[in-house]
């Protein structure tokens, strides 16, 4: 690993962890188009990355300040995770099958319709 992979690296892991702090987001919004773009991983090598990113709690103390405030729900968070274990193990194994173009395409699309939803405010 060279130094501007580490420099990246560091940076990704930065600023996704601020805007998950933040804004709740960090995963896919953040890392995986930075680690395509930044340290030329392949779609499926940096949702793979950002999945375990995510396996061990990074989140913790971003969640307990926010849990601190009154803003966690935790039967709905453990319900959540439950079901985000089962979902990414059945989504990861459809998306290893897709060929990466196609999947970049999703990935762009899903973003963007997510992107119009949020600033058309319907």
């Amino acid at each position: 690993m060279n130094t501007s992979i580490l420099i990246s690296l560091i940076l990704i892991g930065l600023l996704a962890g601020f805007f998950s702090g933040t804004l709740g987001i960090g995963g896919s919004v953040v890392m995986i188009p930075l680690l395509i773009l930044w340290v030329n991983f392949s779609q499926l090598e940096a949702q793979g990355t950002s999945l375990a990113v995510l396996a061990v709690p990074v989140t913790l103390l971003a969640a307990y300040n926010y849990y601190q405030e009154g803003y966690v729900n935790w039967k709905y968070a453990v319900i959540i995770a439950v079901c985000f274990i089962v979902g990414g193990y059945i989504g990861s194994k459809l998306a290893i099958s897709i060929n990466q173009a196609l999947l970049k395409k999703i990935f762009g699309g899903v973003l963007l319709l997510v992107a119009l939803k949020m600033i058309s405010g319907k």
